[in-house]
């Protein structure tokens, strides 16, 4: 067997940092192509109306909402919390934080036209 002198000992043990710096790159750039990528999938699920939580539940649009809001024929629920419901909110609406929805339905009239909101 062949005996290594402490020159090629030494070359060896250099490069080893140099390889597991360069896999490291490696790894992080993989993971930043896949997050973007993973991002991207998200943001088009999104915006074609997939992932829609409580799909049964019609959604009102803003057209919609803005003449019920007109005629007063809704009902409008701010669901936010309260420092955001006094910061700001539509005239009119109510506050029911959403973690007290089932608690306070009983405030709401089921008649009525309810267009809960959260923006």
């Amino acid at each position: 067997m062949p005996k290594t002198t402490k020159k090629q000992q030494k070359k060896s043990t250099s490069i080893l940092p140099i390889i597991m710096i360069g896999l490291g790159a490696v790894l992080f750039v993989a993971f930043l192509v896949w997050a973007a990528i993973n991002s991207e999938r998200q943001f088009n699920a999104n915006a074609s109306g997939e992932n829609i939580p409580y799909p049964n539940i019609e959604r009102v649009s803003l057209q919609d909402s803005k003449a019920a809001f007109d005629q007063k024929s809704a009902v409008f629920v701010d669901v936010r919390d309260a420092a955001s419901y006094e910061a700001s909110h539509i005239p009119g609406a109510i506050n029911i934080p959403i973690d007290q929805i089932q608690s306070r339905a009983n405030e709401l009239d089921p008649n009525d036209w309810i267009i809960t909101y959260c923006t």
